[in-house]
Parts: structure tokens; C-alpha cells; sequence
């Protein structure tokens, strides 16, 4: 009997989700910083093959399927950098101590 490769990719891809939610869910807060530049280095590494993947293919078309893939990836990867470094930001300034103000 043989497995349906669809159906081998689709487990294996729920399966990291729920093992990616536990372990980012787990991370202490003093870890969560350097984890979040480490996701934001693997988004810019994203963003260098999607612009590869959106210059590919013909160019009698503009619009095919791989330079509207190129495209998304590019604009939810860089969604995911903005939105991470805002987050390092927080978590940064949560590490601040406060001024009191002296009247």
C-alpha cells in the first residue's frame, strides 16, 4: 500500500505547525529577542529568492505564476521583518528601566 504524497506532505506540514507553536510558545522572554533576529536573517534570505523567483520565467507576460508568487512572498516576508523588529523593539524597551520623574 502506498501513501498519497499529498497526503504525506499535508501531515508532516500540520504536524510542524503544532511542534513550531510549542516551541515558540515556550521560549522565555530573555531568549524571545535573539530568536526574533534570527526569524528576521531567514526572512531576508526569503526575500533574496522570492525577488529570484519573481524575475524567473518569460517575459512575454508579466503576469505568470511564478512572478505572483515572487511578488507575495516578497511583500509577506517583508511584513514579517517590519512586524519582528517592531516586536525586538518592545521586547527591548521592556528590558529598560523606567525613569521616575523628579518634580
Amino acid at each position: 500500500m502506498e501513501i498519497d504524497p499529498l497526503i504525506f506532505r499535508l501531515s508532516i506540514f500540520i504536524l510542524s505547525i503544532f511542534v513550531g507553536y510549542y516551541v515558540v510558545w515556550s521560549v522565555t522572554p530573555s531568549l524571545h529577542t535573539p530568536l526574533m533576529s534570527v526569524t528576521n536573517a531567514i526572512s531576508s534570505v526569503i526575500i533574496v529568492g522570492a525577488i529570484i523567483a519573481g524575475l524567473s520565467g518569460n517575459s512575454d507576460s508579466v503576469f505568470n505564476t511564478s512572478n505572483i508568487f515572487g511578488f507575495l512572498a516578497i511583500a509577506l516576508a517583508a511584513v514579517n521583518i517590519f512586524g519582528g523588529f517592531l516586536v525586538t523593539q518592545r521586547m527591548l524597551a521592556m528590558y529598560k528601566k523606567k525613569k521616575k520623574d523628579k518634580q
